[in-house]
Order: C-alpha cells, then sequence, then structure tokens
C-alpha cells in the first residue's frame, strides 16, 4: 500500500473509532468527491449485515440555476440489504481488501474521486480513483453512487413533505424514474420517508401510489 493509501486507512479508523486492538469488525467506507456536483462530497460507510452510515455536506443550487428544495445535510443512519452488503464485502476481498491500484491513468471525463477503504480482521487497505480499469471496482463505484443518489431524494423527500407538499409529484416522477433505469439503487435505505409518504392523504394520490411501487421494490 503507498503512503497516500496508509495515510487514508489511519483517518479512516480514526474517523470510525476503531483502533489497533481489539480487532475490528470489518468495515468498508467510500468516500466520493466532484466540486461541480451539489453535494461535493459524501461518506458512505457499510457493516457486513447491510446497516452503515451517510455523511454529507448541505447540497447548494448553483448560481444561474432556478431556485429549488436541495438536500439538508445528512448525518444519520442507513440499512441497505444484506445481498447489496454482501456484494461489497466479497468486492474488497476479491480485490485484496483495496490495497491494490484502482486508477486507471486514462484521459478520460472526470466523473469524481472515488476512495474505497476496508478495515477489518483480514487487513486493510485503501484505493482512489476517478476511472477504474476494473469493471468490478468501476461497476461497484457506480452502484454507490446510486446508493448515494437514493439517500439524497429521501433527504429531498423530507424537506418537502414539510415545505413543498406540491413539490413532492414532480420528484417522486424523477425517483421512480431513476430507480427503474439504475440510477438510484436501494430504495430500502429511505424506507421510512416512503412509508410516511404512501400513508399520508394530505399529498397527491400518485405520490402515494409511487411510494407504495417504490416500497414493492424492496431491496432494489
Amino acid at each position: 500500500m503507498s503512503g497516500m493509501g496508509r495515510t487514508v486507512v489511519a483517518a479512516f479508523m480514526l474517523a470510525t473509532g476503531i483502533h489497533a486492538a481489539p480487532v475490528p469488525d470489518p468495515v468498508v467506507q467510500v468516500d466520493f468527491s466532484n466540486p461541480e456536483l451539489s453535494p461535493p462530497q459524501w461518506t458512505l460507510i457499510l457493516h457486513p449485515d447491510g446497516s452503515g452510515h451517510f455523511r454529507s455536506p448541505m447540497a447548494s443550487t448553483t448560481k444561474g440555476a432556478m431556485e429549488e428544495i436541495e438536500a439538508p445535510g445528512i448525518d444519520r443512519d442507513i440499512q441497505v440489504s444484506k445481498g447489496f452488503a454482501a456484494h461489497v464485502f466479497d468486492a474488497a476481498r476479491s480485490h485484496k481488501w483495496f490495497g491494490e491500484p484502482c486508477e486507471s491513468h486514462l484521459k478520460v471525463a472526470f466523473e469524481g474521486w472515488k476512495t474505497f477503504a476496508y478495515v477489518g480482521p483480514q487487513g486493510q487497505g485503501s484505493c482512489t480513483f476517478n476511472y477504474s480499469r476494473d469493471r468490478e471496482i468501476e461497476a461497484l463505484a457506480e452502484s454507490m453512487v446510486a446508493v448515494s443518489q437514493t439517500i439524497l431524494e429521501g433527504a429531498r423527500l423530507e424537506v418537502l413533505l414539510q415545505h413543498d407538499r406540491l413539490g413532492l409529484d414532480s420528484e417522486m416522477d424523477f425517483l421512480t424514474q431513476a430507480v427503474q433505469d439504475g440510477r438510484a439503487q436501494q430504495v430500502c435505505a429511505i424506507r421510512d420517508i416512503l412509508q410516511r409518504l404512501a400513508q399520508d392523504d394530505s399529498v397527491l394520490d400518485r405520490v402515494r401510489k409511487r411510494a407504495r411501487s417504490l416500497l414493492d421494490c424492496g431491496s432494489t
């Protein structure tokens, strides 16, 4: 592992409260950053049982954009499916606990820096990349971004439910389409707000129906 990789892992262990002894339970952390996006950064921590934590700063509307409600800052526990979590940890194991280089160094469009880090009984490792030649790593990055999209959409729904219930219609339409085409994954991570919408008689009937439909998607 490079010096930078050791630094990332050390910071990760401090941030998650993991110390040299006793041997920590397995944890995967994904950090994403792209200053052109809103929010520009987020962190997702996952455990083998699908439990985890998500953090991101408050999103901001770019200059010249139409005024709209953005996702608030997020710092909360989340739950993804055990199947998805197993896939993440299987990928970590098959790639030496992310202790091997991920970056392709190809001249491709900037998609955002992704750092995958693992700490557990088997060891520790991390790698940072914009684009990876490894298809499994690149696909995992796309899935992680899609999970973050779901969580951010859930936060936006919570704000709209409180401040702009009519705006829920277009937001739920967007989320439904995003789930269908894979841009948003693991809708179980926002089960609470979907259940609230599905049972709220004060929102549009279309919103309730879409919420129920998304809940039926389960761990998609």
